[in-house]
């Protein structure tokens, strides 16, 4: 049985993925140490060039040699930190000695990103209320819904399902961290490769049919697709 950690929660930003550790009284050692747990046991989700880090320890102060070793740990698993979040002026001048940014900035202005809770029992997920063109890449841990299309060189790396409302025509993974249960829906199902936990598939280069909306998903070791009536 895996226990959730509450302690570290993850959000697939334009950036990369910004990492959240909870306020406590843990040790900054111990925190590290899961941390490197989490990624060790989702290779998958943050491999590849996507692996950049943003970090939020809302209030904690972060001494210089703690940030280090932090940052020691990710680079040794090809993972890069390039921002730390936080209300401490102790963090935000061991970051910047370090080079690092101390602010996620967005079409002009800082981004907010409030903390979500929730009483329901279920997947955690993000909503991307926009049209994902070419060049941009969404990374969660949870599931994915997208509002909108995802064009041809766009690309969705999902923990758990995928749902767009709309055409999917770019690359999508869900399952990353190898949860073959996991499923791929859109309103138009015809994206350059998908892939759900280990399994790969993709669409013919004519796909001549009538638009209906179809969910994928991992049936007798291979990726089939139905009609998605609900």
């Amino acid at each position: 049985m895996t226990v959730k950690d509450d302690s570290i929660t993850i959000k697939g930003i334009r950036e990369g993925l910004l990492l959240t550790l909870k306020a406590g009284s843990d040790e900054w050692s111990e925190l590290v140490a899961r941390l490197a747990a989490r990624i060790d046991e989702n290779r998958t989700f943050f491999s590849g060039a996507q692996a950049r880090i943003a970090l939020n320890v809302g209030e904690r102060p972060v001494l210089p040699h703690e940030l280090d070793s932090l940052r020691l740990m990710l680079s040794k698993r090809g993972i890069t930190l390039w921002a730390v979040i936080s209300s401490s002026a102790t963090t935000q001048s061991t970051a910047r000695n370090m080079g690092l940014e101390t602010s996620l900035v967005a079409d002009g202005g800082q981004l907010e990103l409030p903390e979500v809770s929730s009483e329901e029992h279920g997947t955690a997920a993000i909503l991307v209320n926009r049209t994902l063109r070419n060049g941009r890449t969404v990374r969660h841990d949870g599931s994915v819904i997208v509002v909108g299309d995802v064009n041809p060189g766009a690309e969705i790396v999902a923990g758990g399902n995928v749902i767009v409302w709309g055409k999917l025509r770019g690359t999508v993974h869900a399952g990353a961290n190898g949860d073959e249960s996991a499923f791929v829906c859109a309103l138009d199902l015809a994206p350059t490769q998908l892939r759900i936990a280990g399994y790969i598939t993709i669409s013919p280069p004519d796909r001549r049919r009538k638009p209906k909306p179809e969910i994928a998903f991992v049936r007798q070791g291979r990726i089939v697709a139905e009609a998605w009536d609900g």
